[in-house]
């Protein structure tokens, strides 16, 4: 990863194109729950499309895990000139309480170091350690390299988060995972009833913030991200509903990139009631 950094981008690419065809064919168990979500969203699809989409969407994930690597290593310069910060700059002036709802699209860690590298603000984001020692060391230094930026650890619970965002420092939040019931609720996804976590719309009514969307792009060139207007009348007193409107703008981020998105995990797997699973063959 560190000799990554020094390589020319489209290098990166082609072997980033070489690592997602390999996965595609070896990681079994992650191309057939990628089938079964693409299904579940894309039903209009046949199943030529589909190949061809979850294809494309390895060799996408693939590019952007080494992308990384320049991310993480490379020059400000480099960087910089890689990530494009573009849309409703404007919403990121200023003081006022800020969520940055930042969806689980496979350049979620550059949209985060454009901001960082490219704004001369800090933000907040949150954590989750890994179990591997150096890889945990790496990952958290790189995610710190700019803006001097305020991280807490998901064991820290909300508080911390809640105070950040009250001293004017946007929170950068990625709650678009199927991770139970805890603090969940089912709303629809695409037209299925999916265990959706309620931290965007609480986290934001606890901060009284405003949510502001952050979309990252995979390019040619490297990213295109999008800072979008903050959205109307949210956060509300009522979080499942709040939580099903998330969904909705989602989708729509979703349809603009389809590939690009995280396919590879269960986005479905907590279901209602006695409710099959749709992964119960995998």
């Amino acid at each position: 990863m560190h000799l990554l950094a020094i390589l020319p981008l489209s290098w990166v690419r082609g072997l980033g194109w070489l690592l997602g065809q390999a996965l595609h064919a070896l990681a079994l168990k992650r191309r057939r729950i990628a089938h079964v979500n693409w299904r579940l969203c894309f039903p209009q699809d046949s199943a030529a499309e589909r190949k061809r989409a979850v294809r494309r969407h390895f060799v996408y994930f693939a590019q952007a895990w080494l992308d990384r690597g320049w991310l993480w290593q490379a020059p400000l310069a480099t960087v910089q000139k890689r990530l494009t910060l573009t849309g409703d700059l404007q919403a990121l002036q200023g003081n006022e309480p800020t969520v940055l709802f930042a969806p689980h699209f496979v350049g979620m860690d550059a949209g985060w170091t454009a901001l960082t590298a490219h704004l001369e603000r800090r933000f907040c984001g949150l954590y989750a350690e890994q179990a591997n020692v150096g890889l945990d060391s790496w990952m958290a230094e790189g995610r710190q390299r700019f803006g001097q930026p305020h991280v807490v650890a998901k064991r820290q619970g909300i508080k911390p988060l809640v105070a950040a965002m009250r001293q004017g420092l946007p929170l950068y939040l990625l709650p678009d995972m199927d991770h139970g019931m805890r603090d969940a609720a089912f709303v629809p996804f695409f037209g299925v009833q999916t265990a959706t976590l309620m931290s965007l719309s609480r986290l934001a009514r606890l901060g009284r913030a405003r949510v502001v969307p952050v979309v990252s792009r995979l390019t040619r060139e490297g990213y295109e991200v999008t800072v979008m207007s903050p959205w109307p009348d949210y956060p509300t007193d009522d979080a499942e509903a709040d939580t099903a409107e998330m969904n909705r703008y989602l989708e729509g981020y979703i349809c603009n990139a389809p590939e690009q998105y995280y396919w590879v995990h269960k986005r479905f797997k907590t279901r209602p009631g006695t409710e099959p699973s749709f992964y119960a063959d995998i």
